[in-house]
């Protein structure tokens, strides 16, 4: 019995023994923001880049077109080696571009799609990011030819 009271008495191992209860969800907040905050930035990278797209097949630049004459597959090469530069990984599948639509109803328009699923860092951790949500960028920009 004395030992059994002189052990519920030791103080010996009570802080690592909180620090292994709260270190399990501290390190789920910590890397859950640093996840939510990539997907954000991602996120607006490719609204970004919907949006400069748009405007140079909008404009014409020699990016999307061949001697000012919109070109879809050139475009879309462009897409896919600006979103590599910014570390998202695309295939031609995942960009839609439209060089003569409409947007919001009002012609002569050029439209640019952008999917992508986000895939996390740490996908086995944070099993709600696992297969990763939908992101989609979409622009319009005015035709100026």
């Amino acid at each position: 019995m004395r030992r059994l009271s002189r052990f519920a008495r030791h103080q010996g191992g009570a802080s690592a023994l909180e620090f292994a209860l709260l270190a399990v969800p501290l390190l789920l907040i910590v890397v859950g923001t640093i996840e939510y905050g990539r997907a954000l930035w991602t996120q607006q990278a490719m609204q970004s880049l919907a949006i400069a797209t748009a405007r140079c097949i909008g404009v014409a630049q020699s990016e999307c077109s061949n001697s000012g004459t919109y070109s879809s597959g050139k475009t879309t090469a462009y897409v896919i080696s600006e979103a590599a530069k910014l570390g998202v990984p695309l295939e031609a599948t995942n960009v839609s571009v439209n060089a003569s639509t409409s947007c919001q109803g009002v012609a002569g328009f050029a439209t640019v799609t952008i999917n992508y699923r986000f895939v996390s860092a740490v996908p086995e951790f944070i099993t709600a990011l696992f297969l990763g949500p939908d992101l989609r960028a979409t622009a319009c920009f005015p035709n100026q030819g």
